[in-house]
C-alpha cells in the first residue's frame, strides 16, 4: 500500500467505532501515525470506557502502525487543547484534525429538552470548533495543515427527529467554510464529509414503520470503511488544493454538495408590499421550492 502519509500526525476524534475506527485504521495503514481520540460513552453521550479506543489503538500497532489512545472530551476548551497536546507531546507535530466524534439524542422538536439540546450541540458543533481552535496556531505556525470534518445530510437538507443533531451538523458545514477561508493565507485547507453507513449511532434510528424499517436496510448495505478513503485523500497532499467543499460518500458513490446561493430571484423596481409579495413573488419563486420530502438530485458519474 502506497504510504501517502509517512511523516503525518492525524487526530481522529470518536476513533473507538464506527466511521471514526475505520478513518483512524485507514490513516495508519497510509502511514500517519494517529492520536486516537475516544470516550467510549453511549450512543447518547452518557458513561465512558476506555476498551473501543485500547482496541483499536492495539489493531493499528499489531499492523505495523503507530497511535497512542486520547481520553479527552471534545466538548469542553481545555479538554480539546489537551486531545491536541497529546499529538505533540507524542509525536512532536500534528498535520491533520478529524472532527468525527459524535452522540444522538432524537426527540420530536416539540418533545425536545434543553439538555437534549445542548449536548448534541456540545459535542458536534462546540467540539468541533474548540479542537479545530487548538490545532490553528500548530497549523498556522508551521504554514500548513488540514481539517475534516464530518456533517451529515440531516443539517445540510433536514431530518425528522433530529433538530438538536441538523442544526450542530449544518453549524459544522458552515464552520468548516469559515475555517478554509480564514486560514488559506496559512496553506490550511478545511473539508466536510456527509458519511451514509451503518454505524452504532445509525442503529439508534427507529424501525417502526416501513419506511424507516426500509431505510436502516439501505444504510446496513453502507460499509462505514467505505468513507475511510475519500478522508485519507484529504489529510494527504494529493488534496492540497482542495478546501471549503462538502463531500457525500454513499456506498460506492462520491457526491459533491453545491455552495449555498439564489437558485431564482424576482425583482420588483418600486420594491414589495404584502400584497405583491404573496401575489407574485412567491407564486414565482415557487418553481425553486425545495420538496420536503425527496433528497437533492445527484449526478452518477462512473469513469471509464
Amino acid at each position: 500500500m502506497n504510504k501517502e502519509l509517512t511523516g503525518k500526525v492525524v487526530i481522529v476524534t470518536g476513533a473507538g467505532g464506527g466511521i471514526g475506527r475505520e478513518i483512524a485504521l485507514a490513516m495508519a495503514a497510509y502511514g500517519a501515525k494517529v492520536v486516537v481520540n475516544d470516550l467510549g460513552t453511549s450512543s447518547s453521550g452518557e458513561g465512558a470506557n476506555m476498551g473501543p479506543g485500547e482496541s483499536v489503538v492495539q489493531e493499528i500497532r499489531n499492523a505495523g502502525g503507530e497511535a497512542v489512545l486520547d481520553g479527552h472530551s471534545v466538548a469542553g476548551w481545555d479538554d480539546a487543547h489537551a486531545i491536541v497536546q497529546t499529538a505533540i507531546d507524542t509525536y512532536g507535530r500534528l498535520d491533520c484534525v478529524v472532527n468525527n466524534a459524535g452522540i444522538l439524542r432524537d426527540r420530536i422538536f416539540y418533545k425536545m429538552s434543553k439538555d437534549d439540546w445542548e449536548q448534541v450541540v456540545a459535542v458536534h458543533l462546540m467540539g468541533s470548533f474548540y479542537v479545530s481552535r487548538a490545532a490553528a496556531d500548530i497549523f498556522k505556525e508551521q504554514n500548513s495543515g488540514s481539517y475534516v470534518h464530518m456533517t451529515s445530510t440531516s443539517g445540510l437538507i433536514g431530518n425528522l427527529g433530529q433538530a438538536n443533531y441538523s442544526a450542530a451538523k449544518l453549524g459544522v458545514a458552515a464552520l468548516s467554510k469559515s475555517i478554509a477561508l480564514d486560514m488559506a493565507k496559512f496553506n490550511v485547507r478545511s473539508n466536510c464529509i456527509a458519511p451514509f453507513a451503518w454505524t452504532r449511532l445509525i442503529g439508534t434510528l427507529p424501525e417502526n414503520t416501513e419506511a424507516e424499517r426500509v431505510r436502516a436496510q439501505r444504510f446496513r448495505a453502507m460499509d462505514a470503511a467505505k468513507i475511510a478513503p475519500l478522508a485519507v485523500y484529504l489529510a494527504s497532499d494529493q488534496g492540497s488544493e482542495v478546501s471549503g467543499q462538502i463531500f457525500s460518500v454513499r456506498s460506492n458513490e462520491i457526491m459533491l454538495f453545491g455552495q449555498p446561493r439564489p437558485i431564482c430571484s424576482v425583482h420588483r423596481s418600486e420594491g414589495w408590499t404584502l400584497e405583491s409579495i404573496a401575489g407574485h413573488a412567491i407564486p414565482a419563486l415557487k418553481r425553486g421550492f425545495y420538496p420536503l420530502e425527496r433528497s437533492p438530485d445527484v449526478i452518477n458519474w462512473d469513469p471509464v
